[in-house]
């Protein structure tokens, strides 16, 4: 196709894909209360029943994130869809066939990850955090989060958690276009220990357990993400073993 054509085919599949976030955003905001409601159960069963904002404008602030958060997270098929639409002309049938299970796997394992931030990771950062009210030196000390501290305070942790799942799938990515070996990921495994530990220190709330909560399953993916790949290369060679060799013709 011509440079121009693609220009065209690449505007369709971003409106497409804005139109769908539009709409999703609509619904998503319009429910944002309940969807909120979701969201601060972990702080609830934490044991704090209370939330303050501090500016007249901060809870429909609030309430217009939750909807764009919410809005994200749904229309997100859509949006790979698109971009499936907008490359896969481009590819090889052996290519499409490769990335298709990458493709469909990426919305699961964030869900995974988003899940597992919901579920195990927020509870025991607020259980941790919390903990320090009380009465110190005579003075009450009492937690009062503000509604705009704590949907920011959960939305990086899903976020977080969500993408960080996503690291096996980058490896075998990376793995399967040649940039890198299992041999080298391997051999660099000790700096992924340290790495880990750094993108927690950047993507979790300055606390020892939240980033050691992020840091552990990063490890452990990549642990993961080793053995699929070996797992990868060993169905791969034993399918080039296995395919038939035709003879060649006689002169």
């Amino acid at each position: 196709m011509p440079l121009l054509d693609h220009l065209i085919e690449l505007r369709s599949r971003l409106l497409k894909s804005l139109l769908a976030i539009g709409l999703a955003f609509g619904v998503c905001f319009y429910f944002a209360e309940n969807i909120f409601a979701v969201l601060v159960q972990p702080l609830v069963r934490a044991g704090q029943g209370k939330l303050i904002y501090t500016q007249l404008f901060e809870a429909f602030f609030v309430q217009v994130k939750v909807g764009f958060f919410a809005a994200m997270m749904i229309s997100f098929p859509i949006i790979a869809n698109q971009l499936w639409k907008f490359v896969a002309p481009g590819l090889y049938r052996q290519e499409k066939r490769a990335l298709l299970p990458f493709l469909f796997a990426t919305p699961v394992l964030f869900a995974i990850g988003a899940s597992f931030a919901y579920f195990v990771t927020v509870p025991l950062a607020l259980k941790f955090l919390l903990g320090y009210q009380g009465d110190i030196g005579g003075v009450s000390q009492e937690a009062l989060p503000s509604v705009g501290n704590y949907l920011s305070f959960i939305m990086q942790f899903i976020m977080a958690f969500g993408i960080a799942f996503l690291l096996p799938i980058l490896l075998m990515l990376i793995e399967r276009s040649g940039l890198v070996t299992r041999e080298q990921l391997v051999s660099s495994r000790r700096y992924m220990i340290v790495a880990a530990f750094a993108i927690a220190a950047v993507a979790t709330p300055p606390d020892i357990l939240s980033q050691f909560l992020l840091a552990v399953p990063l490890i452990l993916l990549y642990e993961m993400s080793l053995f699929a790949i070996w797992f990868t290369q060993r169905r791969r060679k034993t399918g080039a073993e296995a395919a038939p060799v035709e003879p060649l013709e006689e002169a």
